[in-house]
């Protein structure tokens, strides 16, 4: 057996352990839908990539070499072709593999920009995108994890981006990369369940872990949770952010670019044709 048929056969032997409510996806007591996330714990993680791989073969991208240990050498970001990444750090307590992806924002900016309602936040997390796309490319500019990609080398281009497995979960599984982990460095749970264990991770083991849930609080809070043994600047995450959500500050701002940019030609032209009118 070799390497990456372990690493899955490994991976679906523990979806049991998930946090996931009867289903996948959850409802509370009262009838409201609730968010569904995934915490990492980032001190499991042991960079074998195999999220990367089952993420690819989920999606119908091509499909990366996990055995390749040469793309640690330099910080990686997602691209149109590859949704999630693993980065390597040297850190102060040596080496730490993190996962990246879209964060899933709960109150997102990218959707909240997108002038043609291409960018949704579903009702129970996900961040996805359609096909009626325009390519502007605002998205791209709201989103502060540099998460969303546009495919420049095609004609009619489109956003690329994880999409949280949505129509997994509409199928009631798991996502593709939580699956596929080997060592359960991936959890999936509603927002609530995850939090309450990465809290309860801290207080059993506050030597091991720094006391801080990534995406808490950050930019009105995510659906992906991260817990480290490092502080977080130390493993590329962005430390500067406020906990109030971008949209409640640029919302009319970000609608009103698109709108210009469309817009502002129209009356150009419009003002040219009356004054050439008038002059003749």
């Amino acid at each position: 057996m070799d390497r990456r048929t372990f690493l899955k056969t490994l991976g679906a032997g523990i979806v049991g352990l998930s946090l996931t409510p009867s289903g996948v996806m959850a409802k509370m007591a009262d009838g409201r839908v609730e968010f569904m996330g995934v915490l990492v714990d980032t001190t499991r993680c042991i960079g074998c990539r195999s999220c990367e791989l089952a993420c690819a073969e989920a999606n119908g991208l091509p499909l990366p070499d996990i055995e390749d240990d040469s793309v640690f050498e330099h910080e990686r970001r997602t691209t149109v072709t590859q949704w999630t990444v693993v980065n390597r750090y040297e850190t102060e307590k040596g080496e730490v593999f993190v996962k990246k992806q879209c964060m899933h924002c709960c109150q997102p900016a990218c959707v909240a920009a997108c002038p043609v309602k291409a960018m949704q936040k579903r009702p129970y997390g996900p961040v996805t995108w359609d096909l009626n796309c325009i390519g502007c490319k605002t998205c791209i500019f709201s989103c502060v994890y540099d998460i969303p990609h546009l495919e420049i080398e095609k004609p009619a281009p489109k956003i690329q981006k994880c999409i949280f497995c949505w129509e997994r979960l509409k199928e009631g599984k798991l996502p593709a990369c939580v699956e596929a982990c080997p060592q359960e460095a991936l959890i999936f749970g509603t927002r609530r369940e995850l939090l309450e264990e990465a809290r309860t991770r801290i207080y059993e083991h506050p030597d091991r872990y720094v006391h801080h849930i990534y995406g808490e609080r950050e930019i009105g809070g995510t659906c992906w949770l991260y817990l480290s043994s490092v502080p977080f600047d130390q493993i590329g995450f962005r430390t500067d952010l406020e906990s109030t959500a971008l949209p409640e500050h640029t919302t009319g701002f970000l609608y009103a670019v698109p709108f210009i940019l469309v817009l502002w030609p129209a009356i150009l032209l419009g003002m040219y044709n009356t004054t050439k009118r008038e002059e003749e």
